[in-house]
């Protein structure tokens, strides 16, 4: 017969199971069930719409995907370095490039997705040879879209750069302004938004698309398809060869992608540059 004291303790033993946390099964879960979702961050606008195209496309395989959307440049990237999210599909390599000097972040490209054109645009003017003398361009002012768009004014004639200049070009990059251009560093998202406080603006395609700006038809000056500029599909050093991330890398090349890409965005935005 028992006494009271082993009672105690068999009762205290049969309690304990129930006491105990339960275990975490979504995070021993494969990577894209839907216990586990492959966990994607994505800027607001064309490239998450994209993406939730390529989420339908891996549907099919019963392959999940759980989406977060960023409304800056610099919170996917932290995020992935924190581990809050797996893989993310926003940034072109001059951008990540940058951000892995700035900050030291060891990512890598796994695949292409689209690219947004960038274009210049105008509210008051209908060709760049119509810009005036003075006239005020706004241009990204963050280091790699900055770059980008001064590249572009050098190709539309408008300026000339110091020979060799990639990129990383800068206003101090100018050597030639025969116009005598002001040009007006703005954050991006919100260029398109000010476009008619200046004579001309260059805007990329996933904030020009939504102001309803298609680049090939409004643009004064236009990207061409060898831009350097596509989006990539970024993860962990370590994991660019994992079986999820080659399967979201490789989705963006279905042809259901391709089709949704040339019917909402008209040559804005091209799969796969």
């Amino acid at each position: 017969m028992l006494n009271r004291r082993s009672l105690i303790l068999a009762g205290g033993a049969l309690l304990l199971p129930a006491i105990l946390p339960r275990p975490v099964l979504s995070q021993a879960a494969a990577i894209g069930t839907a216990a586990r979702p492959l966990h994607v961050g994505v800027t607001s606008g064309v490239h998450a719409q994209v993406l939730e195209v390529v989420r339908d496309v891996l549907a099919r395989d019963d392959f999940a995907l759980r989406i977060t959307e960023f409304a800056d440049f610099i919170q996917p990237n932290a995020a992935l370095a924190a581990g809050e999210i797996d893989i993310n599909t926003y940034q072109h390599l001059p951008f990540l490039e940058a951000q892995k000097q700035q900050r030291g972040y060891d990512f890598v490209p796994v695949g292409k997705t689209v690219l947004t054109v960038m274009g210049v645009f105008s509210r008051k003017h209908k060709a760049i040879g119509d810009l005036p003398n003075g006239a005020r361009i706004a241009i990204p002012n963050d280091p790699t879209n900055g770059g980008r768009a001064l590249l572009l004014l050098a190709k539309a004639g408008l300026i000339k750069l110091t020979p060799g200049v990639d990129y990383r070009a800068t206003i101090a990059d100018i050597t030639e302004n025969p116009k005598r251009i002001r040009i007006i560093e703005l954050e991006a998202a919100s260029i398109a938004r000010g476009l008619d406080d200046v004579d001309a603006a260059a805007i990329t395609g996933n904030y020009a698309v939504p102001a309803g700006l298609n680049p090939l038809k409004d643009g004064l000056a236009v990207e061409g398809t060898d831009s350097a500029y596509t989006v990539l599909v970024v993860t962990r050093r370590g994991d660019e060869a994992k079986p999820w991330a080659q399967k979201l890398a490789r989705a963006y090349a279905d042809p259901a992608v391709k089709a949704f890409v040339e019917k909402t965005f008209g040559g804005a935005v091209i799969v796969g540059a």
